[in-house]
């Protein structure tokens, strides 16, 4: 599928489309996908094959308190990994979600690789 810059589609939207063509979870393979807001990071596991979402985790969650917002992007990932090991997901696929490998970004993948994620 071939994407042409449309009036409302961010740069982002269209690094995300182009990378979620290619990018799929599967059940002993599961994708990891970020989201990142301006004050907030999420990011959940989910199996394409099913459409189930079966980890989640958010720096807005109650496991932690307030820090730099690279510090919550890295306790994020270590607790969804933690969160992963507990339902025997060892391996996983890394999606960025348009976002570039950069930051918070990169300090959740971090955090989910030193907590245990393989990707």
């Amino acid at each position: 599928m071939k994407i042409r810059k449309r009036s409302g589609y961010s740069r982002r939207q269209l690094r995300k489309v182009r990378t979620r063509e290619k990018i799929k979870g599967t059940a002993d393979r599961p994708r990891l996908c970020v989201f990142r807001s301006n004050s907030r990071i999420y990011a959940q596991i989910i199996d394409d094959s099913s459409g189930q979402t079966l980890v989640s985790a958010g720096s807005g969650s109650k496991e932690q308190g307030r820090e730099t917002k690279r510090k919550e992007a890295y306790r994020v990932g270590e607790i969804l990994a933690a969160k992963a090991i507990k339902l025997n997901v060892k391996r996983v696929v890394f999606d960025r979600n348009g976002y570039l490998y950069h930051g918070r970004v990169e300090e959740l993948a971090r955090g989910a690789r030193e907590g245990g994620l393989e990707f």
